[in-house]
């Protein structure tokens, strides 16, 4: 049986959850878009993660768009008291599903009570600006959002903020404004880039969410990986999130999936111990990638 608990906590905000949480992002249809071909199936998974000491889940309204948050309050609603649900705000979808920039002042408040209203919540207990400069961390100022969304905060509407997709530089313009309780940047094991900024984050106390633990779009294939996973007797997926389980403290997991099947096999990852040669070896898929 999985054992959260062997994954250890983190402080995320006022709150402490387990370190092995779950993304919401893949119960949309493709490309994060539209309706998931089987809702039921999405609702199941969410209850199941709860079931399974799940404490922290990341979401997002434009996931759908609004189909994700509203398929979250349908099976969740009312929610545990200990559940932590976080979101994003920065972006918008176009009828044909493309991303796009919405993070005027106005843009984040409507995106704001977008969240609320699809969660059914009174306040959100943490949201990311996701900076869309550029489709990875590009430099380029995100002063006047994260002050939008302190401005919500003194409002009551958000408990705590954090920043996705974004650089050194934006991280401290963000801290100059408000306290940020978490990082969501794209990290694992073959991408290696923020190395330095999960350990200057976990030296004071911000937590470090990566996303696309797995790879995301394109799925971690490596010869070392598939060795030591077989070493364990996991699967490459499992070792890999232990990896980043064993990389810092402050790494929070949201692995995402539509599958219950899948959920516990990504769940079962909190309880594969790495020895130190196998860490080793798993380090040093970042540096080849290098």
């Amino acid at each position: 049986m999985t054992t959260l608990s062997a994954s250890g906590t983190f402080k995320l905000g006022d709150r402490t959850v387990h370190r092995m949480g779950y993304g919401a992002m893949q119960l949309a249809g493709p490309g994060v878009f539209g309706p998931p071909k089987d809702r039921g199936e999405a609702i199941k998974v969410l209850r199941a993660a709860v079931e399974a000491g799940v404490d922290h889940i990341d979401t997002c309204d434009y996931y759908g768009p609004h189909i994700v948050n509203q398929i979250i309050k349908e099976a969740l609603h009312p929610y545990p008291a200990n559940l932590v649900l976080v979101t994003k705000v920065g972006a918008r979808r176009d009828a044909q599903g493309q991303w796009l920039p919405w993070n005027s002042p106005a843009d984040l408040e409507q995106a704001i009570h977008d969240n609320l209203r699809n969660l059914g919540l009174d306040v959100i207990a943490a949201v990311n600006f996701r900076s869309m400069h550029g489709m990875q961390p590009t430099e380029g100022a995100i002063g006047a959002q994260v002050e939008a969304l302190a401005e919500l905060q003194r409002k009551g509407l958000i408990k705590h903020i954090g920043v996705s997709n974004v650089t050194p530089t934006q991280i401290r313009e963000a801290r100059a404004i408000t306290p940020i309780v978490c990082v969501q940047n794209y990290y694992n094991v073959a991408n290696r880039g923020d190395d330095a900024m999960v350990d200057a984050l976990a030296k004071d106390g911000i937590a470090y969410v990566p996303f696309f633990p797995l790879g995301g779009f394109m799925p971690l294939q490596s010869d070392t990986l598939a060795d030591v996973a077989k070493s364990m007797g996991a699967t490459p997926l499992q070792t890999a999130l232990a990896w980043l389980l064993h990389r810092s403290p402050n790494i929070l997991l949201i692995p995402g999936t539509s599958s219950v099947a899948h959920l516990r096999e990504n769940l079962a990852a909190a309880d594969l111990k790495l020895p130190d040669d196998a860490m080793a070896a798993l380090n040093g898929i970042g540096a080849k990638a290098h």
